[in-house]
């Protein structure tokens, strides 16, 4: 039987650590964060509340011209269409002007939806827990602590059976090339890792976002299923566009995972349309 972990992640009282800091961001990104900063002010001015960096740049570990730039921004009232246009041009400029980053990610968000009690164990935790701050008035001042329970194991991943028919609809609508299917093969790794990852978090007590590192943990519980999220984990990292790598994954892993999900820890709570 696996181990429980000794509080990795935690803090004093069980609660996860605040991911991430700007002092920990590389130096060749600095000059991305600081462009990402002045022009999401430009776009939006006074109608931007704050804006968050998550992932590994401000964890520190982030790749010269492997690693993309992931940003939240908080918007005083619900987005429209025309901003989040708005942030993809800016995200595509940024993009081709630095040779750091492969790719800008950008989630926008209202205030009000981020604060919401519908979304307190996913989006509220993943500011509180998995953000930066960056601009603006830090919206974890309004948020709980969180612990590595059942609860945010639910709420945040509990989800995964409705994704499948859509992740099945995008990989049948992309072009069929490598290069094309590379970006869908790294963005469904690191989902399914990180969904096998909280499936087992409450039971290992302890949180990490390295890829790697959630998928040993998932392999201590689940031997049978260990090596294919063990390679999941790398092709998060390393993606080839490979299409039977994207088969297995909605024909077998992530039904599977879906199905398990839902044993062990419920379905997420649907949020209003």
């Amino acid at each position: 039987m696996a181990k429980t972990a000794a509080f990795q992640g935690l803090d004093s009282r069980g609660c996860i650590e605040r991911e991430g800091s700007l002092a920990l961001v590389p130096h060749d990104f600095r000059p991305v964060v600081a462009a990402a900063r002045d022009r999401l002010l430009e776009v939006f001015g006074a109608r931007l509340h704050s804006a968050y960096l998550y992932g590994s740049i401000p964890r520190g570990t982030a790749r010269v011209g492997r690693s993309d730039l992931d940003l939240l921004v908080a918007l005083r009232e619900e987005p429209t269409e025309a901003d989040r246009e708005a942030v993809r041009v800016l995200g595509d400029a940024l993009d081709k002007e630095f040779g750091q980053i492969d790719g800008v990610g950008t989630l926008l968000f209202g205030r009000e939806r981020l604060l919401s009690e519908p979304e307190r164990y996913d989006l509220g935790w993943f500011v509180a827990c998995l953000c930066t701050p960056l601009l603006g008035e830090d919206l974890a001042e309004y948020l709980p602590r969180y612990r590595p329970d059942s609860l945010l194991a639910r709420e945040t991943n509990g989800d995964l059976a409705l994704l499948l028919p859509r992740w099945r609809e995008r990989i049948a609508g992309a072009d069929d090339s490598e290069k094309a299917r590379r970006p869908l093969v790294r963005f469904m790794s690191r989902h399914l890792v990180r969904t096998g990852f909280t499936l087992v978090m409450p039971r290992w007590n302890g949180w990490t976002s390295d890829l790697r590192e959630m998928a040993e943990v998932f392999g201590a519980y689940y031997p049978h299923r260990a090596a294919q999220m063990r390679t999941a984990a790398e092709y998060g990292y390393e993606p080839v566009g490979d299409p039977v790598i994207l088969r297995s994954y909605v024909d077998d892993l992530g039904p599977w995972l879906a199905e398990e999900y839902a044993r062990v820890h419920g379905v997420k709570t649907p949020r209003p349309a």
